[in-house]
């Protein structure tokens, strides 16, 4: 089985600690840089709940060498794109460019995660946004079922808060609690700088040891514990909404555990695609929903596997056994080989196509250093694919999906629904 490093990928790190990816894609004209902090809103404390989340907007209000306006008017003019994010786990400041203007992208996000001014003015406005934000999220019924289910599955850790924090703990943010937090993670033991595109190695080391010096060459903060995943059941009355909205969820393995790629073969075969045992019998076979799917979430030191569906009040009893039916027949029956086939070309399709841009290739580099500490090649990973069997789908299958193992969250105009654990045998 193939394992050795794709031979356009080259990694190096910094006099300073700082550790550096790059593809080397001379075919294109572009470049799509990322530095990413191996930290996000499972790293923070009760009371500073979305502060990293608030750290990503503030960055961009303003550096020791630029302004708010001048980051913005330097990367539209080179016609670039300057991005950022927070999740549970990572937080990322991306931009693509054209090759030419990799120095001036990546001058500005090296400020950004350097040297932010945190100007006490911008912290009060920045408030305002985010709050608007976080109604805008709300108004979701996606997103509020979302943190409905995590509250409770991941119920009394970190992980079970919301990213973007609460109006309470955003309110209360000020200057210097933003800079200790910022001082402490932003460090280079908690953070990578990854390229992909027509930007050779060498260059891009040397950018980034004229560039990168000033982030401080602390360790990474200790690791947290664990989340034990709470199988309840959660029913969240929501009148306004047409239709009821559900998330039946189970506790898996991390994304290290050798057996994730038999996950999600698993994950395909059961809700991941048009030809998916749930897409087919729900939607197509029963027209109970439009949307049907499933997920497999996997993070640093645990998972879960998650059915989700929109439907009406009065379909949704028959949509919950039939994911469960569905979840009964893969313990019990091995998979027939021409589906475990179909899954696994769908996967493997479905990676190939996700990594044809520069942008994908530069967040493919991060994700698997920071989960695998090397990158894999795409032989290498087809070959997992390949090497998973109906008997492991099968083992997996058995020993996640059991009744009391189970959580659910429904969404809606419930009118007095009940759903007990006795519903819920597979």
């Amino acid at each position: 089985m193939a394992q050795s490093t794709p031979k356009n990928v080259h990694k190096s790190t910094l006099s300073n600690g700082l550790r550096v990816l790059s593809e080397f894609m001379p075919h294109l004209r572009s470049v799509s840089l990322g530095i990413w902090l191996n930290a996000g809103s499972r790293h923070e404390e009760q009371p500073e709940s979305g502060i990293t989340h608030f750290i990503e907007h503030m960055v961009f209000k303003g550096t020791r060498n630029y302004s708010a306006r001048d980051i913005a008017y330097t990367i539209d003019g080179l016609g670039g794109h300057l991005d950022a994010f927070t999740s549970k786990e990572t937080t990322a400041f991306t931009c693509k460019v054209l090759d030419e203007h990799c120095p001036q992208a990546l001058d500005i996000i090296a400020d950004m995660v350097q040297y932010p001014k945190f100007d006490e003015q911008d912290i009060e406005r920045e408030k305002g946004v985010v709050l608007e934000e976080l109604k805008m999220d709300e108004d979701n019924p996606d997103y509020l079922l979302g943190q409905v289910f995590t509250r409770n599955f991941w119920q009394g850790h970190a992980m079970g808060r919301p990213v973007i924090g609460f109006p309470d703990t955003i309110r209360s943010f000020y200057r210097s609690q933003l800079q200790h937090f910022f001082s402490t993670t932003f460090c280079v033991g908690n953070m990578l700088l990854t390229a992909a595109g027509n930007i050779e190695h060498d260059q891009l080391v040397q950018m980034a040891e004229e560039r990168l010096q000033g982030l401080p060459a602390k360790k990474a903060p200790e690791s947290i514990p664990a989340p034990n995943a709470n199988p309840e059941i959660v029913l969240h009355d929501k009148p306004s909404l047409e239709q009821v909205n559900l998330s039946l969820g189970i506790g898996t393995f991390s994304i290290s555990d050798p057996r994730r790629y038999a996950g999600f073969v698993l994950c395909t075969l059961l809700g991941g695609g048009f030809s998916s045992r749930l897409f087919q019998k729900i939607r197509e076979e029963s027209g109970l929903a439009y949307s049907v799917y499933s997920d497999l979430g996997l993070y640093s030191d645990t998972g879960c596997i998650l059915v989700g569906a929109g439907t009406s009040l009065d379909s949704l009893h028959r949509v919950i056994d039939y994911t469960l039916n569905e979840f009964r027949d893969l313990k019990e029956r091995l998979v027939p080989e021409t589906e475990l086939r179909r899954a696994k070309d769908h996967l493997k399709g479905s990676l190939v196509l996700s990594l044809e841009s520069t942008g994908s290739r530069m967040n493919n580099l991060a994700r698997q250093e920071t989960s695998h500490g090397r990158i894999r090649s795409l032989d290498e990973i087809k070959d997992k694919v390949e090497a998973v069997t109906a008997v492991g789908v099968q083992e997996l299958a058995n020993e996640w999906f059991q009744q009391d193992k189970i959580a659910l969250a429904v969404l809606g105009n419930l009118q007095g629904l009940q759903i007990g654990r006795e519903q819920l045998a597979c």
